[in-house]
């Protein structure tokens, strides 16, 4: 039976020496009994999963909205293919897992419903209103609203976690994060890394759903060099397969192409850098987590041909209008009367900030939910 102590003893023997140990970690903003059988980065995982907003993912939009079908990628399996590539990552390179993990669930809490669609529309309703983003909205979700447990609002999460959710994307930017998460510092290479995966996950399932929705084919895709490579190797390893079959193959292919460039060209740059403890990955003002310069310009356009023939696609630009005028009319509808929002956040902006209480509200809707509460307000025949 192991123990937490052990549990962080085998970290202190196994995680390499810039890797963030559980052990250390600057603590919680409310100070709690530690548990047992689970480090802190580990509970904090479990927090993470267990929380309302989690659980919400599962309907909310990646590109296809959720009721064009049941087999496009969703917020939540998305971040389930993100955490799978980012522990194989942190495992090799002997970073910690378990905060690499907690990072991954927890890096789009903060979405609206229908994708980056959404998020722009938001981001536009609340210029004037103190602004949206969603990495600061998945520290909102952990730090207040979530309602879980009897002696704190939200879940209490650790420092590097807290500071991963701000600070792992690489746009990140010093105005965005509370000054108790040191703004002017990078966060550990677990969070570093997770913008890097988020994005060789993405790129290929939306491949994955782009030709199975068939707004992109084969012969499209051979304009890209790193799905050309891929499918020649996987056509001559399996000959006679069936498209389909290759089309998993191909891209399982890719994956492990860029994440095996990844690694290597980490394992390189930490080297060059002589990188050997936490902090050293803090203030390094190079990039550590990266592709070398062919992969790099290989997943670069891939990039540039998903945006011009699937996110540009006329079916994916569709549902985006059709998302910014859901959200903005929901959006105007409860700022010109919040009567209509249920009681508990008719309270809330009773103490607090209307057009902040109303964001709140709409970020944290599903697809499903947002369809239906326009429904009940602006079709004559639903029942409200």
């Amino acid at each position: 039976m192991l123990t937490r102590t052990q549990l962080e003893e085998f970290e202190k023997q196994r995680l390499a020496p810039y890797a963030a140990r559980a052990e250390l970690s600057k603590g919680r903003k409310l100070e709690e009994e530690q548990a047992g059988f689970r480090t802190e980065f580990q509970r904090d995982r479990d927090r993470i999963v267990h929380s309302s907003a989690f659980r919400r993912l599962e309907y909310k939009t990646q590109v296809f909205v959720n009721h064009e079908g049941d087999h496009y990628r969703t917020r939540l399996t998305h971040s389930l293919e993100v955490s799978q590539i980012a522990r194989t990552v942190a495992r090799t390179l002997g970073l910690n897992e378990d905060l690499t993990e907690a990072l991954v669930l927890s890096h789009d809490l903060g979405h609206t419903p229908f994708g980056h669609a959404g998020e722009r529309v938001m981001s536009e309703l609340m210029k004037e209103h103190g602004g949206f983003e969603h990495n600061k909205q998945s520290l909102r979700i952990v730090d207040e609203l979530e309602q879980r447990y009897p002696n704190f609002s939200g879940l209490n999460l650790t420092f590097e976690v807290r500071e991963g959710i701000v600070k792992h994307s690489g746009s990140w930017k010093p105005e965005n994060v509370p000054q108790e998460l040191i703004p002017n510092e990078k966060p550990y290479l677990e969070a570093q890394l997770i913008d890097v995966v988020d994005e060789i996950a993405y790129n290929n399932h939306d491949v994955d759903d782009g030709i199975a929705s068939r707004m992109l084919s084969f012969e499209e895709m051979e304009a890209c060099e790193l799905w050309r490579n891929s499918l020649k190797e996987m056509k001559e390893k399996f000959p006679g397969k069936n498209t389909a079959q290759l089309k998993y193959a191909t891209i399982s292919r890719m994956i492990t192409v860029l994440v095996s460039d990844l690694i290597d060209q980490t394992s390189r740059n930490l080297k060059k850098h002589s990188i050997e403890t936490p902090q050293d990955a803090r203030t390094c003002d190079e990039p550590l987590i990266s592709f070398s310069s062919e992969i790099a310009k290989q997943n670069q356009e891939l990039k540039r041909f998903l945006k011009k023939n699937l996110y540009s696609h006329f079916r994916v630009i569709r549902m985006e209008e059709k998302a910014k005028r859901i959200l903005s009319d929901l959006f105007k509808s409860y700022i010109n009367r919040s009567e209509q929002l249920p009681i508990e956040f008719q309270e809330k902006i009773q103490k607090g900030d209307k057009y902040r209480v109303i964001c709140d509200y709409i970020a944290g809707m599903t697809d499903r939910f947002a369809l239906d509460e326009y429904k009940k307000l602006f079709d004559p025949h639903t029942k409200v």
